[in-house]
């Protein structure tokens, strides 16, 4: 169960504005607006063709919207809307603040070089410069995401589905980002390798005070790792509150629905 110490009296560190987002006459988002605070993991929820996958594009700046605007805290404390940063700055964002997982580990790793390198090159993204302290830094991050640091050299061609997610993981959160995206991380991943992943995920979490936006259609996964949830039908966001109370007593007929077919025996 997660943490569900909710941080209202706190400034908020991304800030969704009436978004909205068509796609000719089909609508993939539409007046979606919340606040996400330091800290705090929001699993947006929903059936495949929902709008969740567009939201977190939208979000993490892979993708314009129609309507509306996405603000962040930078570091200094000044909220900004994101469509003014320039390039340079959205790059240094994700080099520093920003994570991203997708559910497919070969977009976000580079394949054909070692699981060390995989780590180590965002460590050298954000200025470190010695091969000793990167090389250490990997392999502690290897055994922190449960991958034997004899296979540091290895490439991950070579790893298991569950490996590779989990190198991903560990990839994104060496340089210990304020914010993290998660596109269906469990995505296609059997159930023993699911629970390895979710409970490593968990622990780190909630150890680097990580605040997460993660997409997934398995609401034993938004339980396990969120405090609140967006349920999303048709590109609108019809509930939302804490994950327990929503699974527990869901006040909309179609989150009734989605709960008793993905949740029931």
């Amino acid at each position: 169960m997660a943490n569900q110490n909710l941080r209202e009296n706190d400034e908020p560190l991304l800030i969704a504005d009436d978004l909205s987002k068509s796609f000719g006459k089909i609508i993939a988002c539409q007046d979606v607006s919340f606040k996400l605070y330091p800290g705090e993991i929001l699993a947006i929820v929903g059936e495949s063709g929902s709008g969740k996958s567009t939201l977190l594009q939208i979000l993490s700046g892979q993708q314009s919207s129609g309507q509306g605007r996405v603000s962040y805290r930078m570091r200094d404390g000044v909220t900004r809307d994101l469509s003014t940063l320039g390039e340079a700055e959205r790059r240094f964002l994700f080099r520093t603040d920003w994570g991203y997982v997708h559910q497919d580990p070969a977009q976000g790793l580079r394949m054909a070089v070692s699981a060390g390198a995989n780590v180590g090159e965002r460590l050298m993204a954000v200025g470190w410069n010695h091969y000793g302290r990167i090389r250490a830094a990997a392999s502690s991050w290897l055994e922190r995401v449960e991958i034997d640091v004899a296979r540091i050299d290895d490439t991950p061609r070579t790893y298991s589905g569950g490996m590779r997610q989990r190198l991903q993981i560990a990839r994104n959160l060496v340089t210990q980002p304020r914010l993290v995206f998660m596109d269906e991380p469990t995505g296609g991943l059997d159930v023993s390798v699911q629970a390895r992943l979710l409970d490593v995920l968990r622990n780190l979490v909630r150890e680097l005070h990580l605040a997460v936006v993660i997409v997934t259609h398995d609401l034993a996964v938004a339980r396990l790792l969120s405090d609140r949830l967006l349920v999303m039908k048709g590109g609108q966001v019809i509930e939302t509150g804490l994950t327990d109370q929503v699974l527990d007593d869901p006040a909309e007929h179609y989150t009734q629905l989605l709960v008793s077919s993905i949740l029931s025996p």
